[in-house]
């Protein structure tokens, strides 16, 4: 039986080459240099730069905050606004489902001021269910999703960046 399903994994293993499919892979960017303007400390514009400098050896980012214009394009955290929403709780008033919410919002321009991405704004959602006997282990659960929305959005914007076919505005 294990014989047959092996035989079978093998032959289907040429298919999936033929319908398209294939790993994602590094991005391929038309800039060669690009500045991430984020407020000071702001999390997901410090989790990008980190991301844009390990995903291409011919990216370069720059971190001078006072040549910006050096780059081919800078990169803007417009907004990062994150929220916790009670949506669920019992008729004793106690909470028992929150709905935690990130939304960040990006451009990329030109030094020159032309915009090549327009404001855009990435949203992620997560619930989470509430227990107070166990606030603790919930409010690190909480900070561990967080961590997560944030790495998705970071994950997002660097595949809008790579997807970016010229500099000139659209």
């Amino acid at each position: 039986m294990q014989k047959r399903t092996l035989l079978a994994a093998m032959a289907l293993t040429p298919l999936l080459g033929a319908c398209g499919f294939r790993l994602r892979g590094a991005p391929n960017f038309v800039f060669r240099s690009i500045y991430v303007q984020a407020g000071r400390g702001a999390p997901v514009g410090t989790l990008l730069r980190r991301n844009l400098e390990s995903s291409s050896d011919r990216l370069v980012v720059i971190k001078d905050p006072a040549s910006p214009d050096t780059a081919d394009v800078i990169c803007q955290i417009v907004g990062e606004q994150a929220q916790r929403i009670i949506i669920g709780s019992n008729v004793a008033g106690q909470v028992r489902e929150i709905e935690l919410r990130l939304l960040v919002t990006f451009s990329l321009r030109t030094p020159g001021g032309d915009m090549v991405i327009e404001p855009t704004t990435i949203r992620q959602i997560r619930n989470v269910t509430y227990n107070e006997t166990n606030a603790l282990s919930k409010a690190a659960e909480e900070e561990m999703l967080n961590k997560d929305m944030r790495n998705d959005i970071v994950q997002q914007i660097i595949r809008r960046l790579g997807a970016v076919k010229s500099l000139e505005t659209s």
